[in-house]
C-alpha cells in the first residue's frame, strides 16, 4: 500500500513496526468496516470511534465491538487476532437520519451474554440509550434539544454506577444524566450549586427531580474529552480553549490545570496508576503532565498535525518492587495536600449525589499498584493524529525526575544507552547540548507550528529518546495544513454565561508561559517517539490497546488490528490445527 506524501511522491503504509518488545504485524483479516466498502466523502466532521465489551458467554469470542462510520453504527462479534472477521452478519446496524452519531459507551456494571447497554451521543445534541443485543431497550435523551443543541463531543458512564453518565458538548458544558429521570418538556432552569477559577456546577430547578441533575460549565469553548482516573475518584477534562483541568469528581473541587503550548487540546488519557495524565491536542504535541506534583514533566514531537487520540498501554509497562510503606504515605500526603473533604473507602468510592435523588452507583474497587508492593518505572502509551501517524512513546524515569524550568541547552550530554535487555529497563538519553531552534515560542504564538522530522535511531537503541536538540538541520519545516479540528469552535449563544470568571482572559493564559503549567519548549524535556509510522490514508480517529493487540481506526471507517508480538504465531498454528480439523 502507498499514499501520496506531501511533496507529491509516494509513501508508503506500514503492516508492521518493531519495538523493543519484538514486531507488531497488521492483521488483515481481522480489519473491521462497513460491509460494503464505499470511499468516504467528506461529508461529515464526525470522527470514527470504537468501544470494545466483553459479554462473558463462554465462547472463543466473548468480546464485542462497536464503531460508527458517518450516519451508520455497527455492533459485531469481535474475534481478535485468530478468527477472520465476518462483517456479513453483524448482530446490530443502525442508519440514524438528520443526524450522526458521534461517541459510544458501554455500561460495565450491567453485562451479560444476552444484554448490554450502550450509549451514543450525535451531532445535535440528543443522547440514545440501546442494547443491540436484545434490541428492546430505545431511550432518548435531549430528544427535543431543549438541555443543549450542541454536537456531543464525548459522553462516558459514571463508574461504578448503573445508571447515571456523563455526557460534554461542544457548548463547553457537561450533563450528568439519570437514566430513570425524564428530561422534562420545557427547556430546564438552573440554580447555582458551585462555583470555582472558570467554572461552575448548576442543578436543575424544578418541582420534581428531572434531568440533567447537573450541568458543569468549564472554561471557554468546547469540552472536547475528558476521562475518569483509574481510581474513578478523579475527572480529566480538555477543551478547545487549550485547558486541562482535573477536578475531584465527588467534590466538585478543581485540582489542578495545565495549558496547552498552542490552540486547543483534543484528547486525555490517565496512566493505570493514576499519577500521570497525557494530553494532546493542535500544538502537535503530547504533554505529560503529573498529577501529583502539578507540573509538566515533558513533551512528546513526532506528529506532523495535530493529536487526535491519545492511550495508555497497561500490557507493556515496567514493573519494580518497592517498600509498600513508603508509597502508601506518598498517597496520603497526596491527598492531603488536594483538600478533598470526601472520604474514600478501601474498597469502593462516594459520587456526589443530588439530594432529590437515587443514586445506584456500586462501590468500584480502587486499583493501587503499591498494594501489589510494586511500582510502575516505564510507562508505555500511544498517539495517533491528523497526519495519519502512529506513535509510541515510552515514559522512564529518567523523564520523570528531571527538574522542571531546567533549560535544555544546559544538560550535558549522557553516555549511550546499551541494548536492551530482559534483565534491563531502557533509559533515555539526554541528547547534547545544541540548543533547538526550529520551533520558537514566538512563532508558534502567533499561530504557526511546523513538522520536525524524527532523529535516527539505531537498531541497538529501538526505545525512546530524550532529545535536547541536534535536531537535523535539514529537517523539514513545512507549516502543515491545519485540518478542520474535531468539533466546531461555536457555542450556544443562548446560553451565554453571566459569571465572568468562567471566561478565562487572554492575558492570563500569556502569564502561564514558561511555569509549571506551561514550560516553554526549551524549559521542557522533550519526548521522542519509540516507534512513529504512516498506517492509513485518512486520518486516524480511535486508538485502543488491548491484551493480545492494539486497534487503530480512521476516518475512511476502517478498524484495524496490529497483533502483539508472539501473537502471530499463535495464529498461524490455531489456523493449522483448524484446517487439520
Amino acid at each position: 500500500m502507498a499514499a501520496t506524501g506531501e511533496g507529491g511522491g509516494k509513501e508508503e503504509l506500514k503492516t508492521h513496526f518493531i519495538t523493543r518488545e519484538g514486531t507488531y504485524r497488521l492483521m488483515p483479516l481481522s480489519e473491521y468496516s462497513k460491509p460494503t466498502r464505499v470511499p468516504y466523502n467528506g461529508q461529515t466532521n464526525t470522527p470514527v470511534k470504537v468501544s470494545f465489551i466483553d459479554v462473558d458467554d463462554g465462547s472463543g469470542s466473548p468480546d464485542r465491538i462497536c464503531f460508527n462510520v458517518g450516519r451508520e453504527l455497527y455492533f459485531y462479534v469481535y474475534k481478535g487476532v485468530r478468527k477472520a472477521a465476518d462483517l456479513t452478519k453483524p448482530i446490530d446496524k443502525r442508519v440514524y437520519k438528520g443526524t450522526f452519531p458521534t461517541c459510544h459507551d458501554f455500561n460495565e456494571m450491567l453485562i451479560s451474554s444476552e444484554s448490554v447497554r450502550l450509549l451514543v451521543g450525535f451531532t445535535a445534541g440528543q443522547v440514545q440509550l440501546i442494547d443491540p443485543i436484545k434490541k428492546e431497550l430505545s431511550k432518548l435523551f435531549n430528544e427535543e434539544r431543549l438541555i443543549d443543541k450542541t454536537k456531543v463531543t464525548c459522553i462516558k458512564w459514571i463508574p461504578g454506577s448503573t445508571n447515571q453518565f456523563l455526557v460534554s458538548h461542544v457548548s463547553g458544558r457537561m450533563y450528568v444524566y439519570s437514566e430513570e429521570l425524564p428530561c422534562g418538556p420545557t427547556s430546564p432552569h438552573y440554580q447555582p450549586f458551585k462555583e470555582g477559577d472558570c467554572f461552575a456546577v448548576y442543578t436543575c430547578k424544578a418541582r420534581s427531580t428531572r434531568n440533567p441533575l447537573y450541568r458543569w460549565v468549564i472554561g471557554s469553548g468546547a469540552i472536547n474529552e475528558f476521562a475518569f482516573s483509574p481510581c474513578a475518584k478523579y475527572l480529566a477534562i480538555v477543551g478547545q480553549d487549550g485547558y486541562l483541568r482535573v477536578f475531584n469528581y465527588d467534590s466538585m473541587d478543581l485540582l489542578g490545570s495545565m495549558k496547552s503550548y498552542f490552540g486547543g487540546l483534543l484528547c486525555v488519557c490517565w496512566s493505570p496508576d493514576g499519577k500521570y495524565i497525557v494530553t494532546g491536542g493542535e500544538d502537535d504535541l503530547v504533554t505529560v503532565w503529573s498529577f501529583h506534583e502539578k507540573r509538566v514533566i515533558c513533551r512528546g514531537q513526532g506528529h506532523k498535525s495535530w493529536v487526535s487520540a491519545v492511550a495508555f498501554d497497561p500490557y507493556t509497562t515496567t514493573l519494580e518492587t518497592c517498600d509498600s510503606t513508603v508509597e502508601e504515605e506518598s498517597v496520603k500526603k497526596t491527598e492531603n495536600k488536594n483538600g478533598s473533604n470526601n472520604t474514600v473507602l478501601a474498597n469502593g468510592i462516594y459520587p456526589h449525589s443530588n439530594p432529590n435523588t437515587h443514586d445506584t452507583r456500586k462501590p468500584t474497587q480502587v486499583v493501587n499498584s503499591s498494594s501489589a508492593n510494586s511500582v510502575i518505572t516505564c510507562y508505555r502509551f500511544g498517539s495517533i493524529g491528523h497526519d495519519t501517524m502512529l506513535c509510541l512513546w515510552d515514559l522512564t524515569e529518567d523523564i520523570i525526575k528531571l527538574p522542571c524550568g531546567r533549560l535544555r541547552s544546559s544538560v550535558v550530554a549522557s553516555n549511550p544507552t546499551p541494548a536492551y535487555s530482559s534483565n534491563t529497563i531502557p533509559r533515555c538519553n539526554s541528547g547534547n547540548t545544541k540548543t533547538n531552534s526550529v520551533v520558537n515560542d514566538v512563532s508558534v504564538i502567533d499561530g504557526h507550528a511546523y513538522a520536525i522530522g524524527n532523529s535516527t535511531v539505531s537498531t541497538t537503541n529501538k526505545f525512546a529518546t530524550l532529545s535536547l536538540g541536534d535536531r537535523r538541520e535539514n529537517s523539514e519545516k513545512k507549516e502543515h495544513k491545519r485540518n478542520f479540528s474535531l468539533v466546531s469552535r461555536s457555542s450556544d449563544k443562548s446560553q451565554t454565561l453571566k459569571v465572568s470568571t468562567l471566561r478565562p482572559q487572554p492575558d492570563n493564559a500569556m502569564k502561564l508561559l514558561g511555569t509549571h503549567s506551561c514550560p516553554r519548549l526549551t524549559e521542557a524535556p522533550l519526548l521522542e517517539p519509540l516507534v512513529c509510522k504512516k498506517i492509513s490514508v485518512d486520518r486516524l480517529t480511535s486508538l485502543v490497546f488491548r491484551e493480545e493487540c492494539l486497534v487503530t481506526a480512521c476516518q475512511e471507517g476502517l478498524v484495524y488490528t496490529w497483533a502483539r508480538p508472539g501473537y502471530v504465531g499463535l495464529t498461524q498454528q490455531h489456523t493449522v490445527v483448524s484446517e487439520n480439523l
